[in-house]
């Protein structure tokens, strides 16, 4: 994670720009006054995460992991929290989702295009055994829990957890995500350093100064209101969208996810074309458990403070997909080596998902 002494342009320009583009937006402008505010939503994004990891890499660990996981968790629950806000009863299965798209997107996209891309280059590529598969068990216990035992509960009818039940599996969710947090960062921290950590220039940059520190702290906060808020005008103009293509309202959790898990995918690719696969799987993996281990909780404390309804249980076909993900992963990522083979496994069961939601 390499940062400046001084902060480039584009963070600071990009979250004025999408203010903006959202005060021209009450002018009542055309239809296609909708690409900038998607331009700004991407901006205001990218300039949310850039800003976590510069405040992260000042304060250092494990607090720097916390800082990134929870800004890109507001950025998710905001998006979840104003789409439902905007849609009403319409919604419910919303955040259910959107953490089902972020673990597949993850598991099968990220992960896949990194074994692809890194091992095309390098042949063959190894990480450390020992954090993955943690990062694995956590993450299959978490996505089991939260979203296939709800078709079996019979407290309340349906994919539903009712109020207790949302309590439970919320407190269940933090404790696992906050016990892994405490291994990687503190308890075990070993198991997830990349071999090169010593000599990697990237992993020993000078920090930021206080003050570069402080103004990132500040754009962060600009930036997560232009996220809201921009967001929250771009919900109508989205869902029709996908009405217009005949595709299903799932397809709008996954263009959520897409957005809030672009900046730390690409980051993920990078690592793997520079033969740093351990770094690339902590990206992937630590994101798709921030996005499912925080996303749940918030969800359910606005869902019991707002008396909206969520729907956490997949259909059958979803469930399938993410038992075979969650199979797949724990068996190419089990040797501590991986080539090309596997990359292809993940992107085609990636291709798989997103025809079958397209497709139904």
């Amino acid at each position: 994670m390499k940062m400046l002494k001084s902060l480039p342009v584009w963070p600071l320009a990009a979250p004025i720009a999408g203010w903006l583009f959202l005060f021209g937006s009450t002018f009542n402008v055309g239809g296609a006054y909708q690409i900038l505010l998607v331009a700004g939503l991407i901006g205001s994004v990218l300039a949310a995460v850039y800003h976590a990891e510069v405040v992260a890499h000042r304060i250092g660990e494990p607090y720097g992991t916390l800082v990134l996981a929870l800004a890109v968790t507001l950025i998710e629950v905001a998006l979840i929290v104003s789409l439902m806000l905007a849609g009403g009863p319409e919604t419910t299965g919303l955040a259910r989702d959107t953490v089902f798209a972020a673990i597949m997107i993850i598991l099968n996209g990220i992960v896949g295009i990194c074994l692809l891309l890194g091992a095309g280059r390098h042949r063959e590529q190894t990480f450390g055994l020992l954090g993955v598969s943690a990062s694995l068990a956590t993450l299959a216990a978490i996505a089991v829990l939260t979203l296939v035992l709800p078709n079996y509960t019979s407290s309340a009818a349906g994919p539903y957890y009712n109020s207790s039940q949302l309590i439970f599996i919320a407190v269940i969710s933090l404790v696992l995500y906050g016990t892994f947090v405490l291994v990687q960062t503190v308890r075990h921290r070993d198991y997830f350093l990349p071999k090169e950590a010593v000599g990697d220039e990237e992993v020993h940059a000078a920090p930021p100064t206080p003050t570069v520190a402080w103004v990132s702290a500040g754009a962060l906060l600009v930036c997560l209101g232009a996220v809201v808020l921009l967001a929250k005008s771009l919900a109508p103009a989205l869902e029709t969208a996908i009405a217009a293509m005949g595709a299903p309202k799932t397809l709008v959790g996954i263009v959520i996810a897409a957005i809030v898990l672009l900046p730390e995918g690409l980051a993920a690719v990078r690592a793997a074309r520079a033969n740093r696969l351990q770094t690339s799987l902590n990206l992937a993996l630590g994101s798709a458990l921030a996005s499912i281990g925080l996303t749940i909780p918030a969800v359910v404390v606005v869902s019991l403070a707002t008396g909206l309804t969520i729907t956490l249980g997949l259909d059958i076909k979803s469930t399938v997909l993410l038992l075979l993900s969650l199979m797949v992963a724990t068996l190419s990522l089990g040797t501590g080596r991986t080539t090309v083979m596997q990359g292809t496994v993940h992107l085609v069961i990636f291709a798989v998902y997103l025809f079958t939601t397209i497709v139904p």
